[in-house]
């Protein structure tokens, strides 16, 4: 990614119009990075402990099967953050823009909308919990030995569907509105909750997988029963209210604001059903551990990566709405740097400690921590530069190049597929290094689109004031 660092640099140096930021400037400005940074990274953590604490637990008082079994509903969740992106981070986006015009009523409208479709897509997910569990279940899990752990997991995940999308989008508009703060308290009590919880439904009342993902959902009710505690201040800017004009003109401008994150978002479900299927069939049940010990493994890159993004989107998206690019440019600059030292040390540790890490997932079989070991090693390497793509992803969005965000969106995790597909047909022993090798084909793409096209990172005019 070098060669997005020197050219960020060098237009930055050119762009001779901008004011030079003065000491107390930057002083203040590092303040409030860091504060949307961190605060960012601890409302990941309603994903990557979510997740990994479900895992872990599940793997050391249920088994490995348990693991595997969680990971197979993967795509069912990862579908629902899809449509989250669209009615609540691409929402988020705007809200942000029209904070930064001092537009409140309009972000109180945005808001609205977004919160009543997350509900209602909610409540869809809920009926198909109750008619359609073993139908999807059976369309996720083709291994008989797997399914029924699949299918009791899916159930209270499904009719707690609500409560996933009204945490996000919540997580998401507070956030915008001033009170990162709470939200961070709220995540975290959230996942405290759900750490507990995961412990009384599992070994104390016999629940088994299932009081998993009931602890993961009683955890969410209760985050977002402290979020709402952000409505009670008196210089929050955005609440519901009734009466919205162009309902529908909103609606568009929140899928468009949020999809390249989307399809970004609906291709990684397409890559986590595929690649589950392709795993396998190819190397088996100790294959498809391995592989679930490397999708946790994921979320603790998540975890910098989401706030990273997070902090882009909301801080950055307030001084596009401004129009100040300088400040612009300098949240781009700390967020990449960030990032990087980031996926150094998880890699690095990752590296280190594979097998400490596959027994912490309850493996206890020889063959299975060996091929989670091996995993773990490829993986670690092949999840930075997708840490990389994905945040430019994300500023190509804001700087006003939709194609290529779309491009990036898209060919993220679709050009993962046909990798493993010839891998798993070729070299079924080197599957793992698909995703490194799809990512490596990847930015030579983007770098060939980016020179070809003349891109230029500045914000287009319609932002400047």
């Amino acid at each position: 990614m070098s060669f997005f660092c020197r050219t960020f640099a060098a237009e930055n140096k050119n762009q001779s119009n901008i004011q030079t930021m003065d000491t107390e400037g930057k002083r203040a400005f590092n303040v409030e990075f860091w504060r949307f940074l961190w605060s960012s990274i601890l409302i990941a953590l309603s994903a990557c402990l979510g997740n990994v604490v479900d895992s872990i637990i599940v793997g050391n008082l249920i088994g490995e099967d348990g693991v595997s079994a969680i990971n197979l509903t993967k795509p069912v969740t990862q579908f629902m953050f899809t449509v989250s992106m669209l009615l609540s981070t691409g929402a988020g986006m705007l809200v942000g823009m029209q904070l930064g015009k001092k537009d409140y009523a309009r972000a109180a409208s945005i808001y609205t909308i977004s919160t009543i479709g997350s509900f209602v897509f909610g409540l869809l997910m809920t009926l198909c919990g109750f008619f359609l569990t073993q139908p999807i279940t059976g369309w996720l899990c083709s291994n008989e030995q797997l399914f029924g752990g699949t299918n009791d997991y899916l159930f209270p995940l499904l009719v707690g569907a609500p409560t996933y999308m009204i945490s996000w989008a919540l997580a998401t508009m507070v956030g915008v509105d001033g009170s990162p703060r709470l939200v961070s308290i709220a995540i975290l009590i959230d996942n405290a909750v759900n750490l507990f919880c995961d412990i009384i439904f599992i070994q104390w009342l016999g629940w088994g997988i299932e009081g998993s993902s009931t602890a993961t959902v009683v955890g969410h009710i209760v985050g977002i029963a402290i979020m709402c505690w952000h409505f009670r201040y008196p210089n929050h800017h955005i609440k519901l209210c009734g009466g919205n004009d162009h309902v529908w003109d909103t609606l568009r401008q929140m899928v468009s604001q949020g999809a390249p994150l989307a399809l970004a978002s609906i291709s990684l479900t397409a890559l986590l059903y595929c690649a589950n299927t392709i795993v396998l069939s190819s190397l088996g049940r100790i294959g498809i551990f391995a592989f679930s010990v490397c999708m946790n493994i994921l979320y603790i890159y998540n975890l910098f990566l989401s706030g990273t993004c997070r902090t882009i989107q909301s801080l950055g998206a307030i001084q596009v709405g401004k129009g100040d690019n300088e400040t612009f440019r300098l949240v781009i600059s700390k967020s990449f740097r960030f990032i990087t030292i980031a996926m150094l040390l998880t890699c690095a540790t990752i590296w280190l400690f594979p097998e400490a890490i596959t027994r912490f997932f309850g493996a206890d079989e020889e063959n299975l921590i060996g091929e989670g070991v091996r995993a773990l090693r490829i993986f670690a390497f092949s999840f930075i530069p997708f840490c990389y793509i994905y945040v430019l992803m994300v500023v190509y969005k804001l700087y006003g190049h939709h194609h290529m965000a779309l491009f990036i969106s898209l060919a993220l995790s679709l050009m993962v597929i046909p990798a493993l597909w010839v891998m798993a047909k070729l070299s079924p022993d080197n599957l793992w290094y698909s995703y490194l090798i799809a990512y490596a084909i990847e930015a030579l793409l983007i770098i060939l689109f980016h020179r070809l096209g003349h891109l230029k990172f500045e914000l287009k005019a319609e932002h400047k004031n």
